[in-house]
């Protein structure tokens, strides 16, 4: 049976390892790269478990965690989109495991990461979608927006 849980402390290298597992699905670097971001990853995220800059919702089928995805607080100056707050919500590290996908799970979790935001009263939600993920975020009223990138 399906359900739906809070991550905890305890989840850090889970919600690292299904960090690792999405960017390795879509390609996007080498092994080791992926390698040492996930060594990094973990001691960055546990200091924000704690303090509830990051907050995770784990799917489990009897137990096994099979799908997860994070809502983290990013400190923004007021915008013409929030002129009134300081706070904005990205959605990352959406991964459902192969075997379960095309079931909503995705959705299911992305749903409670932007519950949580409507409760903190986050006027701004983004998130950086695969091209597997698009269609469903485009679904639930995500557009793109004009963010442009450097690598230095």
């Amino acid at each position: 049976m399906l359900a739906t849980r809070h991550a905890i402390l305890a989840d850090a290298a889970l919600i690292a390892a299904h960090r690792r597992a999405m960017f390795a699905a879509m390609g996007a670097a080498a092994q080791d790269v992926l390698d040492e971001m996930t060594r990094n990853f973990h001691p960055w995220l546990l200091p924000r478990l704690v303090d509830g800059r990051y907050m995770g919702w784990i799917t489990e089928d009897g137990g096994h965690a099979i799908a997860s995805a994070g809502l983290l607080l990013l400190d923004w100056p007021p915008h013409p989109l929030h002129p009134a707050g300081s706070l904005r919500g990205y959605i990352l590290n959406v991964f459902v495991d192969p075997g379960y996908r095309r079931r909503g799970l995705a959705r299911a979790l992305v749903e409670c990461c932007l519950a949580e935001a409507r409760d903190r009263n986050l006027q701004v939600v983004t998130l950086h979608a695969s091209d597997e993920g698009r269609p469903l975020y485009e679904g639930m009223g995500f557009r793109s927006s004009g963010e442009m990138q450097l690598v230095l």
